[in-house]
């Protein structure tokens, strides 16, 4: 059949279905430079508005994952991770170490930030001589010796990088089964045994409904099972900044105190619980991921991982030349803290970026010193900010007015683990 991107986008626009056919040319067409950017703008918004159905959010992941190479690693036993994003999000760094030490090898194809979400590569690459650019021979190796590898995810599902950038300039990032088929498009073609979803629902998320979470979650599932990958998802929590970090080079840091037996309460239960998560799916038993955070052997896989991606622990992590202090106006107890507001602090510091390839300071970044429904002296500092040039201050000061509180009586308990969706 021939197809022409105005007839496919009429068909969306009025509401139509579109067929498998179609929807594999129009991705292999607009990768190949066939489609006009204008044609797929028009189409990416009749989606935004139309929706898709289940059958066709499938094959659109599917088409994606056809567009690239797609790893193999059905010898090895498998499992991976992915996070919708969220504002102090450096679960990856300790998890692929903890899950690695309990016996179950972790091939995290991970990409870099936009916005005020900070990408995991992002993070790594604060730390001296590390590389993410590894060959599928590399990784295939260093899954076998150290048992995980974080790598860029450039050769897989090409389509879904040019899909995502020009997602980012045309206001429909948030469409539904745009972001289900981009997530799983790549977690798909690493080639993973299973694959474990941590859903964030919040104001420092894409999805700030539980409902749309849930349903976002629920696609997700459905498409991992459809495509022999046993899927699972949670939903967590982004009301609130995770741990007491949001930057680059800060994440690195506070992740290193989780994997030597400390860190933040939540950053800890989450880290185990999605370990204990992907454990139970990869099938391995009688591990005790909060064990490898004691004994140190998550810190050693933690290590061998930087190790034999060029890094360098003994270079100490870059921070800020430039800081300054947010203090309390007045003694009580800290309030919620507004995982957007931090988020949004933290790039308007220079730690993400406004569109792809540009440069992030990887010593910028806010870190929090008192968390909610802990007291508070009137004076002493709530917030740090760093960065590189002191200029972004203002604003960054701007971002962060009105994203916390001092009262009287803390704030009611969240929880951090909302629900679990299997199926």
């Amino acid at each position: 059949m021939s197809f022409d991107a105005p007839t496919v986008i009429k068909t969306k626009r009025d509401g139509g279905r579109l067929s498998d056919a179609a929807i594999d040319w129009v991705i292999d067409a607009y990768t190949g430079g066939q489609i006009a950017e204008e044609q797929m703008s028009a189409l990416l918004m009749a989606i935004f508005l139309r929706g898709m159905d289940a059958d066709e959010t499938a094959r659109w992941t599917a088409a994606m994952m056809a567009s690239g190479e797609r790893l193999d690693f059905s010898d090895l036993l498998t499992v991976d991770k992915h996070s919708t994003g969220g504002v102090g999000d450096k679960i990856t760094l300790p998890l692929v170490a903890v899950v690695a030490a309990c016996g179950a090898a972790v091939p995290q194809a991970s990409g870099r930030g936009l916005g005020h979400t900070g990408g995991t590569l992002d993070k790594l690459e604060s730390i001296a001589g590390f590389t993410a650019d590894l060959t599928n021979s590399q990784v295939r190796q260093q899954l076998r010796d150290v048992g995980a590898a974080i790598f860029a995810a450039g050769r897989l599902a090409p389509a879904d990088a040019k899909l995502y950038a020009l997602r980012d300039i045309t206001g429909t990032v948030e469409s539904l089964p745009l972001i289900a088929s981009s997530v799983m498009s790549k977690k798909l073609a690493e080639g993973a045994g299973a694959l474990v979803l941590d859903v964030k629902v919040g104001t420092g998320a894409f999805m700030t409904s539980e409902d749309r979470a849930r349903e976002l979650a629920h696609t997700m599932v459905r498409l991992g099972a459809a495509h022999g990958v046993p899927t699972h998802a949670l939903l967590t929590d982004m009301n609130r900044p995770l741990g007491l970090t949001a930057g680059n080079a800060l994440e690195v840091a506070e992740a290193l105190d989780v994997l030597a037996g400390g860190g933040p309460p939540d950053v800890v239960e989450l880290t185990v619980t999605l370990a204990t998560e992907m454990l139970r799916l990869a099938g391995v038993d009688g591990r005790d991921p909060a064990q490898t955070l004691r004994d140190g052997t998550a810190m050693d896989r933690f290590r061998a991982l930087i190790a034999a991606q060029g890094g360098d622990l003994s270079v100490p992590l870059p921070v800020g030349a430039c800081s300054e202090s947010v203090t309390a106006p007045r003694g009580g107890t800290m309030g919620d803290i507004d995982a957007m507001a931090v988020g949004m602090t933290a790039w308007r510091l220079g730690a993400g970026r406004s569109r792809p390839g540009e440069r992030v300071q990887p010593g910028a970044g806010i870190r929090i010193h008192r968390r909610p429904g802990e007291p508070v002296a009137a004076g002493e500092p709530l917030f740090t900010l760093y960065t590189d040039t002191p200029e972004r201050f203002p604003a960054a000061m701007a971002e962060l007015d009105g994203g916390w509180s001092v009262g009287d009586v803390p704030p009611a308990p969240r929880p951090l683990v909302i629900d679990r969706i299997t199926g």
